[in-house]
């Protein structure tokens, strides 16, 4: 075994590239809260984020209620609620960009509100991409959770805006019944 190739080494270990290995089709990636390896669709992404928000809110005005006069304690605990809520958050983050076929580092820009529609309306890819498998289904959990997030927004935004007109309104009747000769 003669061979002429200048840089040939018969003693090193076999050099091949393998591409004929496909995931199971039907096969997805796993689920971490607190991990940002995978990928999750927008639905997931929307009742992670939306979820973990609602519950610290709901913790948070809890131990408002449980505890008036203990503001230090109360303070400590959202704030600890509020750290876990952000990692909730940028790891669902990494995940939805992953989905994407994006970089994670792109969760940076979700200061800009627009990018985060755009997570939120951007299908992920179908198939496997380099950050791995597709995210499973969507559980009834998931989807009721998800599909509450935009209600909710949208009731706040409303409320956000009826509420002070409804007060002045109230305000002007108060102010037309108080006038004398009326």
């Amino acid at each position: 075994m003669d061979r002429q190739e200048p840089n040939f080494n018969q003693y090193a270990a076999p050099q091949a590239v393998v591409q004929d290995i496909e995931p199971v089709q039907g096969q997805t990636g796993e689920l971490g809260l607190f991990t940002a390896q995978g990928r999750i669709g927008r639905l997931r992404y929307l009742a992670y984020v939306f979820g973990a928000s609602f519950a610290v809110n709901i913790a948070t005005f809890a131990l408002a209620l449980a505890m008036p006069g203990s503001h230090g304690l109360a303070s400590v605990v959202s704030a600890v609620l509020g750290i876990a809520v952000f990692v909730i958050s940028v790891t669902s983050g990494v995940k939805r960009c992953h989905d994407i076929g994006i970089s994670g580092w792109w969760t940076l820009t979700s200061i800009i509100p627009i990018i985060v529609l755009a997570w939120i309306f951007w299908p992920g890819d179908r198939g496997s991409n380099r950050f791995g498998l597709p995210p499973p289904p969507n559980t009834w959990g998931v989807r009721i959770l998800g599909s509450l997030a935009p209600f909710i927004v949208i009731i706040g935004i409303l409320a956000a805006i009826a509420i002070p007109q409804y007060k002045a309104y109230t305000d002007r009747a108060r102010a037309a019944q108080s006038v004398p000769g009326r």
